[in-house]
């Protein structure tokens, strides 16, 4: 992999660390994360993807228009390609994207797979939800899972919860 570049965004749930490289975002992590020991901090190569974060933060933005890189099984970048169909403002469940993937009975590998994404919030797996319509596991905590729910829920509209 090429050498990993990092940089932090300011946002209402906290510092958010952005890693990537000169040609794609690979990891992006939430308030209170570290950046490894060889990566190098440089804010000008991830500029735009936080420029991006600070729009949707603000309400701007909806979409990402960002090149993408998450390293993941082929089954888990089924996963994460299905949660960036899931339109914003909105959720679905484990199921539901199983079935989308044609898989219908891997609701649990899909759970695990939603939790193993690198990229959360540009690929959105807080709009994943329990059956029951409950909140599930996330690994930004559940109140920030709820935060962006109620943050993109009031801009498009609409009620969640």
């Amino acid at each position: 992999m090429p050498h990993v570049l990092y940089t932090y965004v300011e946002t209402p749930i906290g510092a958010i660390l952005i890693a990537g490289d000169e040609t794609a975002i690979v990891e992006i992590y939430f308030a209170g994360a570290k950046p490894k020991p060889d990566w190098t901090h440089h804010p000008a190569a991830l500029r735009e993807a936080a420029n991006q974060l600070r729009a949707y933060f603000a309400g701007e933005r909806q979409t990402f228009d960002l090149p993408l890189a998450p390293r993941g099984t082929e089954f888990q970048q089924s996963v994460w390609s299905a949660l960036q169909q899931i339109p914003y403002g909105e959720t679905t469940t484990y199921s539901t994207i199983a079935e989308r993937i044609g898989r219908p009975a891997a609701v649990r590998a899909v759970g695990a797979a939603n939790g193993a994404n690198p990229i959360p919030i540009v690929i959105p797996c807080h709009r994943v939800i329990g059956a029951s319509g409950g909140l599930t596991g996330f690994g930004g905590g559940l109140p920030v899972k709820r935060w962006l729910l109620d943050h993109e829920a009031r801009l498009a509209g609409k009620r969640l919860f």
